[in-house]
């Protein structure tokens, strides 16, 4: 439970653990500073907290919606990049999806055993593998999709439309500006 829904009396008041209370509008056109809310070193309100139990939330509503599929965030991640761009190898299949180079190839060898992409030596380098969605693969893809609209739409469903817009614009900049932290940073090439 986060520390806005901590025993909400429904008047834009939270009563947090060991009996402080605060106000906690999000929706008041006056901004709230979450560090007058809650004591200094206080884990929920620490921004790489959130952003971890965001995504643990996110991957739980996307294997919710996506069961019938027997398909993982990181499998469409790896299939959209692909549809988009076929015959990849490897490295830049990786980098195209942020996946950890050590991953992308466990991955790519279940992808390919579940029928969904080939993996072809390459033209210039017999020792590349080139990888493309097979004909399954598509098809699997475009079953998926109106689940994965749903898991988006479920994830963002707590906010208005254009908190939405903040939201992302807002998550976009920090993801952006921060890309090269990343163990598997986003590179085009």
């Amino acid at each position: 439970m986060t520390a806005r829904k901590a025993a909400a009396d429904g008047k834009g008041r939270a009563r947090m653990a060991g009996g402080r209370a605060s106000v906690l509008s999000v929706r008041s056109s006056h901004p709230v500073d979450a560090r007058a809310l809650m004591p200094p070193g206080d884990l929920h309100l620490k921004p790489g907290f959130l952003i971890r139990r965001a995504q643990q939330i996110a991957v739980s509503i996307f294997l919710d919606e996506c069961r019938d599929f027997d398909i993982t965030p990181m499998n469409y991640a790896v299939m959209k990049v692909l549809k988009a761009t076929p015959d990849l190898d490897q490295i830049t299949l990786a980098h195209r999806a942020a996946i950890d180079r050590s991953t992308i190839g466990g991955l790519a060898e279940r992808l390919e055993e579940k029928g969904w992409i080939r993996r072809m030596p390459g033209t210039e380098d017999r020792r590349q593998k080139l990888l493309s969605l097979t004909e399954e693969g598509e098809r699997v893809l475009a079953s998926v999709e109106p689940a994965v609209e749903r898991t988006q739409r479920r994830i963002l469903g707590p906010l208005s439309p254009e908190e939405c817009a903040t939201f992302m614009a807002l998550l976009e900049r920090i993801v952006d500006e921060n890309n090269e932290a990343s163990r598997a940073p986003y590179k085009v090439g």
